[in-house]
């Protein structure tokens, strides 16, 4: 088998070893997938500048984000499913990146419970939340987070309402669960993964058993969890959070400047422009085409994360230009948990660390806390920034 060089290495692997319907639950985007594109493509479009002649022998990719020092600014996102990548994957994951010095960040959504994954580790953890109908509910999850020492609360904002993604349907993953012929076919093809997802802790929501419903069985809590995506979401939820929970907040899911600024005001320690990795409204700009005017305008009120497309240490550069403290990344590390469990995520950010440190090098940057617009092509803000739905257009 040929060297694995690149996060695309890792997601052919992929491919090959877990079934079609789990891989594309990870891969693919809402509709026709325009937003799903347009982040890989806006980024792709962005320029480096190749500087010379710089003593760059001496580099850091180390930085803070919330505060908590880390070894190159990136963090684990919080992805649904993840025990079904790999068995215990959310494990894997929080352990690999732990180990390797950059937060992980468990999703509401995880096959692992919230007290499984800490009982496995030895240091916090973040923790994603979703605000459902069931505000008795949603707190408990809160006070589970608290009670497990979770360092940092990340809240969605921008799934109030699920976005249609054609290919989960297409391949039976939907809610309830659909056992088709040709997904129960790709099952009997991966043997050793169904062995050991079987053997793994668990095989369905943990944060969610103690859900109304959940013991009468995976169907009955498969449509509570479909009923309890909420529309009446506002920011007086985000308030009501903010209340109840003691430790630093990050709101995720901002994609436009006038709820940036709210999301600034209402006491967010941090906030994560971000699409839903195109997974939600499609048709909305890349999160990197929105970055630029985001970070201008909630200025030093709050930190500014990155989630969108991020698949190599350039893509991380770029962010950083425009504006962000850090990015998050989704795919890219449950492209390597299902390659390669524990070790393969260490691989994948094994190889967005070197490739930031070899960017950052063959662009005269020698400390990535104090990467600028200047190491894009067009340094100028007027190139970089576009308006939503526009074409990105460098100068």
């Amino acid at each position: 088998m040929p060297p694995v060089t690149n996060i695309e290495d890792l997601r052919r692997i992929a491919r090959r070893r877990i079934p079609r319907a789990i891989f594309d639950y990870a891969d693919r985007g809402s509709y026709d997938e325009a937003t799903y594109r347009a982040n890989r493509e806006d980024l792709a479009a962005l320029k480096l500048r190749q500087r010379v002649m710089i003593d760059v022998s001496d580099r850091s990719t180390a930085s803070t984000m919330l505060g908590e020092p880390v070894s190159m600014p990136v963090a684990i996102a919080p992805t649904g499913l993840t025990g079904l990548f790999h068995a215990d994957g959310e494990i894997h994951g929080c352990r690999a990146a732990h180990a390797f010095g950059i937060p992980f960040t468990l999703s509401t959504m995880s096959i692992c419970s919230i007290e499984d994954v800490a009982a496995a580790v030895d240091k916090p953890f973040w923790f994603q939340l979703y605000v459902m109908r069931d505000r008795g509910f949603a707190e408990s999850l809160v006070q589970r987070a608290i009670a497990a020492k979770c360092s940092a609360l990340v809240l969605t904002l921008d799934l109030q309402i699920q976005g249609q993604r054609h290919q989960d349907i297409k391949n039976g993953l939907a809610v309830p669960p659909k056992l088709t012929l040709r997904n129960a076919l790709d099952v009997a093809t991966k043997p050793r993964w169904a062995l050991e997802v079987l053997r793994g802790k668990r095989k369905t929501f943990g944060n969610l058993t103690e859900a109304p419903g959940a013991k009468e069985g995976l169907s009955t809590l498969s449509h509570w969890i479909a009923g309890q995506f909420d529309p009446s979401l506002s920011w007086k939820d985000v308030a009501w959070i903010r209340k109840i929970w003691p430790g630093k907040l990050i709101l995720k899911g901002v994609l436009d400047v006038e709820d940036a600024r709210i999301a600034a005001d209402c006491g967010a320690d941090a906030m994560v422009v971000s699409n839903h990795g195109g997974r939600q409204l499609d048709g909305a700009p890349s999160s990197i085409s929105v970055l630029p005017a985001i970070a201008e305008a909630v200025g030093d009120k709050t930190e500014v994360l990155f989630d969108g497309g991020v698949r190599s240490g350039q893509d991380v550069l770029k962010a950083l230009a425009l504006g962000a403290r850090g990015c998050m990344i989704g795919k890219a590390w449950l492209y390597g948990l299902a390659a390669g469990g524990g070790p393969g995520v260490t691989q994948a950010l094994e190889i967005i660390r070197k490739e930031l440190d070899v960017s950052m090098a063959l662009t005269g940057t020698k400390d990535v806390r104090n990467v600028t617009a200047e190491v894009l092509h067009a340094p100028r803000r007027d190139d970089v920034v576009r308006p939503a739905g526009s074409r990105l257009e460098l100068a």
